[in-house]
């Protein structure tokens, strides 16, 4: 029997920490699954799922775009035809591969213009590419609606991150109704993160979503932030690590 690819979409409103733990479950997949393929996707056009994870790529899904749209723009279709053809070799060759998994950066959101036919040959493109992978982790702006739009329709895990205010449980609650709308997936579940004290975790309401792990304040990952390290060097004992671990291993993909 075919195996089915894990494709986990990560998303949650800006400054949660949600970069920071897609990298961390990045890490925990590749320690986990050795000889499994498995891909990361930055999506978020602030490209810092690289940074986590310590690469800095050449090129992005959008340079492909922006070609193509050139060349439209240009009045040269049968040349676009010809790229668009070109395009998952394209993709190929952006993506960069690292020690235990590959990498690839979607970039900047789009510009001014409708391109919907190159928009969803691009994401189509993705989706098949992904299919060669055993594991696919998505790191998304904040918000869904991205994800769907740039990327792929059909997850199989998506992960939402707030901290434990109200306002960010608040928020994921929407984010979560807006993907049963958007994006069809197979399993959802919430991580807290940057709770500063386990005894609070009563206060948090996360409405029906199940909670799949609560990370406390993470030194080791501040510090690493301040100067810049990849997630990847963190102990395996830091919180963020171990939170992550926790909430793949509830999900059973660990």
């Amino acid at each position: 029997m075919e195996k089915k690819v894990k494709i986990i979409a990560v998303a949650g409103k800006g400054g949660v920490g949600k970069t920071s733990i897609s990298a961390s479950i990045v890490k925990n997949l590749v320690t986990a699954y050795p000889n499994s393929r498995i891909l990361a996707i930055d999506a978020d056009p602030a490209v810092g799922l690289s940074t986590a994870l310590g690469i800095e790529p050449e090129h992005t899904i959008d340079d492909i775009r922006k070609s193509i749209i050139e060349t439209v723009e240009d009045g040269n279709t049968k040349d676009a035809i010809e790229l668009l053809g070109d395009a998952r070799f394209k993709i190929f060759d952006t993506i960069v591969e690292q020690d235990g998994f590959a990498f690839l950066a979607i970039g900047r959101p789009e510009s001014t213009g409708c391109y919907c036919k190159i928009n969803s040959y691009l994401k189509e493109v993705i989706s098949i590419l992904s299919e060669e992978f055993d594991y696919v982790v998505i790191d998304g702006e904040a918000g869904i609606e991205q994800v769907n739009r740039r990327v792929m329709e059909k997850v199989s895990h998506l992960i939402l991150i707030t901290d434990p205010s109200k306002k960010g449980t608040q928020v994921v609650q929407t984010i979560k109704k807006v993907a049963d709308d958007l994006v069809m997936y197979d399993e959802v579940g919430i991580i807290v993160n940057r709770i500063s004290d386990l005894s609070l975790k009563q206060y948090v309401d996360t409405g029906d979503i199940p909670v799949l792990s609560y990370i406390e304040d993470d030194k080791n990952l501040a510090s690493f932030d301040v100067q810049g390290k990849s997630v990847f060097n963190l102990p395996e004992d830091s919180n963020v690590v171990l939170g992550a671990k926790k909430a793949l291993t509830k999900l059973n993909i660990l």
